[in-house]
């Protein structure tokens, strides 16, 4: 799995302590100038490599992302509230974290002249119409973090039409990967490696024929690598594999990579869940030369092996 090139440039990661943020971290590190902004409520610190610039602060503090953000290049925007449900249960925080946030990491960055390139999510879409889903479809976002990733996704689009600010919004599918089996990313992939570990039964909600678009952290920092230098700016990108797994066939392969005989259990399904997910990635091959390379069971795999 070769990593895209980006050297001798000077980034900001926001929440780099973070699960996807510290990976991109690590791929930056060892040919950029790295400065990492976290106020570490979620990340941790020995995820971050020794030679970093470390700033503890909160994203929503206009004078820690202005530190931060001095004589920066390009910003990797991953600092934000992940979590569907908490953003239910907080929204006004999660207005402000990922909404408010997020336009003024845009606004700094068109001060101090660097690209931004943003994390944001398939949860802009809601329940699709239909699968595999284009960029170009409706965005019916069921969440407050739904409606603020796609509303930072205009703001995006407005800053660059309006300040030529380069911006590439990057709609992260199902990510998973190491570090990421315990935080609010887990989902249902941590949930079975967890009960397969343990002995446990693995419990599939509904009757398991719902479908995701699971995608390896190693290939999102791919193409958060590519953002960083394509021409392709102002517009999102899709970031999956293009394939969709049942999580009845996804809870089978935790099953046989972890090595356990433990059974699979349907429990009632959960109300709101969205039946099918598939990222349509013909813009991202053909615009950002963005495709996903690990397989499902590989990624497990490589989850595993750093467990």
């Amino acid at each position: 799995m070769a990593l895209e090139s980006v050297s001798d440039r000077r980034v900001l990661v926001t929440g780099g302590a973070g699960f996807v943020g510290s990976h991109l971290v690590a791929a930056l590190a060892p040919t950029n100038d790295v400065t990492v902004l976290d106020d570490f409520s979620t990340g941790a610190r020995d995820h971050l490599p020794e030679d970093v610039t470390v700033v503890e602060g909160d994203v929503r503090d206009e004078a820690a992302v202005d530190e931060a953000m001095a004589g920066i290049d390009v910003v990797f925007h991953e600092a934000a509230m992940v979590s569907v449900p908490e953003s239910v249960e907080r929204p006004v925080d999660c207005h402000r974290l990922n909404g408010g946030a997020t336009v003024g990491v845009l606004d700094r960055a068109r001060r101090h002249d660097a690209r931004v390139v943003l994390a944001s999510s398939a949860a802009v879409y809601g329940t699709p119409e239909k699968v595999p889903v284009e960029e170009s479809d409706a965005l019916s976002p069921a969440s407050p973090y739904g409606f603020e990733k796609r509303s930072n996704e205009q703001y995006a689009r407005f800053y660059a039409e309006t300040y030529g600010l380069p911006t590439v919004p990057l709609r992260y599918f199902n990510v998973y990967g190491p570090r990421g089996l315990d935080g609010e990313y887990a989902g249902v992939i941590g949930t079975f490696v967890r009960q397969a570990q343990a002995g446990e039964p693995l419990t599939v909600e509904g009757d398991g024929e719902q479908t995701r678009d699971f995608v390896y952290v190693g290939d999102v920092v791919r193409a958060n690598l590519r953002a960083a230098t394509t021409d392709a700016t102002g517009r999102p990108f899709n970031v999956g594999t293009g394939e969709s797994v049942t999580i009845n066939h996804l809870a089978e392969t935790v099953r046989d990579v972890v090595g356990s005989d433990v059974s699979i259990e349907h429990v009632p399904p959960r109300e709101g869940d969205i039946e099918r997910s598939e990222a349509d990635v013909t813009v991202a091959s053909d615009r950002l030369g963005f495709e996903a390379d690990v397989g499902l069971r590989e990624g497990l795999a490589l989850t595993l092996a750093e467990d």
